[in-house]
């Protein structure tokens, strides 16, 4: 039964994670580096007595060893990312990191949960949800995100847990003060120029080409969305040219979505932040308009269903779940809009007004 479960394989593959040589491991065992390399080229295979001991120290059990019952491994694997997603998308952060250890206890090899602990630990230190002791947390996990990040980047063999590890170390390293450290990293990510999307057009199938188009579109849509993010969180141009920013996004999303934008998170915070410019430039009509365009949307999304999907002739059919959406902030998107955008500094001359005061009940 052994000699068909890549003992050997399995041993040489920990043994890297674990960036130790064969003679460091075989003096662990008390057998020879000699022995070891057999295992490993499946000349032959460790004596039974020493499977406790293989996978004691791996951090493993025998069957994972053994590679035993893999169907029932991954059915397990699957039900630790699903619990992860779900708390993920409700914003709560230490579920996240609990499902996520827990995992990473029973199966230390999986580069799945690793980069799902990493990213909730990063989660943890998010100024941006609604943690009291994010700053702490940065301090906090900022080794464990460090270490996680270097081990998921130097032995994980999928590329896209790596990338993405990579950005997300990289990030870390900014955010913690670190910047040329974290500016190195970055500059070793590959380039929009030359990555898979931008080069697997003349490979595909003529079936292929308009769903990778349409996707394409969609991902297009997404960074200009999140460029222009930028540009009004970070205040870069005059709030007169900010609100020109503002209208070219909504009228992007007209674009796009056929005149019939759906209610989700980037759009409700767009009309958000278009009605703090507005209030900004004294033009409280369309303030008004806008703001009460993001309460409408944020209940909406509030009540959106299991699974909803998105129709266009640019984006085609795309269907989303619940789960899908990812947050740091365990309210309610209407409660993000009523306790946190519309109590910014921006609204001071209309807050006691009677129409600012309808959406705030109406954000309730």
């Amino acid at each position: 039964m052994i000699m068909n479960l890549n003992i050997g394989k399995k041993i040489k593959y920990l043994r890297h994670e674990k960036d130790i040589t064969q003679e460091e491991f075989a003096a662990v065992l008390g057998v020879s580096y000699q022995s070891v390399s057999r295992w490993e080229n499946d000349i032959c295979y460790p004596d039974i007595e020493l499977l406790p001991n293989i996978a004691e120290f791996f951090g493993i059990t025998v069957d994972s060893l053994m590679g035993l019952d893999e169907a029932a491994r991954k059915e397990n694997l699957a039900k630790y990312l699903e619990a992860f997603q779900e708390a993920v998308s409700q914003g709560r952060i230490d579920d996240c990191i609990a499902i996520a250890r827990k995992g990473v206890a029973e199966y230390p090899d999986n580069y799945k949960l690793l980069n799902k602990l990493m990213y909730a630990l990063f989660l943890a230190g998010d100024s941006d949800g609604n943690i009291p002791e994010w700053q702490e947390n940065m301090r906090k996990y900022d080794s464990e995100i460090t270490m996680l990040g270097e081990r998921i980047m130097k032995y994980c063999p999928d590329q896209d847990i790596r990338l993405e590890a990579a950005g997300r170390l990289a990030f870390n390293h900014c955010e913690m003060g670190r910047r040329e450290i974290g500016r190195a990293i970055f500059e070793t990510l590959p380039s929009q120029k030359y990555c898979r999307e931008a080069q697997i057009w003349w490979g595909l199938d003529e079936g292929e080409k308009l769903p990778f188009v349409r996707g394409r579109i969609r991902e297009g849509y997404a960074a200009m969305h999140h460029g222009i993010y930028l540009l009004l969180e970070e205040r870069l141009l005059p709030d007169e040219e900010l609100l020109k920013v503002c209208r070219k996004l909504s009228d992007l999303q007209e674009l796009v979505f056929d005149g019939r934008p759906p209610a989700e998170w980037g759009t409700v915070r767009n009309h958000c932040t278009m009605a703090a410019l507005c209030a900004r430039l004294k033009q409280y009509d369309l303030m008004y308009d806008e703001l009460r365009t993001a309460a409408e949307a944020a209940r909406e999304f509030d009540m959106r269903t299991e699974q909803y999907s998105v129709s266009s002739v640019l984006f085609g059919n795309v269907t989303k779940g619940r789960t899908d959406y990812e947050t740091s902030d365990s309210r309610t998107l209407c409660e993000i809009v009523r306790e946190k955008w519309l109590a910014a500094e921006d609204f001071h001359a209309v807050r006691d007004s009677e129409a600012f005061g309808k959406i705030i009940q109406a954000l309730a």
